[in-house]
């Protein structure tokens, strides 16, 4: 039933965290993993790079590779994908247009004022998506 599982990533706490739930998943079931990274564009962006002097390009790439790296160490079959747009709507396109029964995401677990003004990715694609979403909470 989940033998292709989508792990969405942005290098955060709570991109890490879901990589680790990722592949313990991916491990139990014996499935394929499919990193997504997508640099981000938009106002938000533009803040976020600001703060990390970093390429959203570059910062995907890491993020992808790292996850693909995690997943290798474990034994998982995994598959890197980059993209660029707005995350929520990129993670969805992906689960739209390709064969994965899952997406797995980290969430911040933003709330208040916070998710208010930005929203919440995480959010977006549980909303949308086409197919289960695993949600995971970073650890405070």
């Amino acid at each position: 039933m989940y033998q292709d599982l989508l792990l969405a990533t942005d290098g955060s706490d709570a991109a890490r965290q879901a990589t680790e739930q990722g592949i313990e998943l991916a491990a139990q079931l014996d499935a394929t993993l499919h990193v997504l990274s997508v640099s981000e564009e938009g106002p938000q962006a533009t803040d976020k790079q600001d703060r990390l002097r970093t390429e959203p390009e570059e910062e995907a790439a890491t993020a992808a590779e790292e996850a693909k790296e995690a997943a290798a160490r474990e034994g998982i079959d995994a598959t890197t994908d980059l993209r660029q747009g707005v995350p929520q709507e990129q993670i969805v396109d992906y689960a739209e247009t390709n064969p994965v029964d899952m997406v797995i995401v980290g969430t911040a677990g933003r709330s208040g004022l916070d998710h208010l003004l930005s929203g919440s990715v995480a959010e977006e694609i549980v909303r949308n998506a086409p197919v289960p979403v695993l949600t995971v909470r970073a650890h405070s």
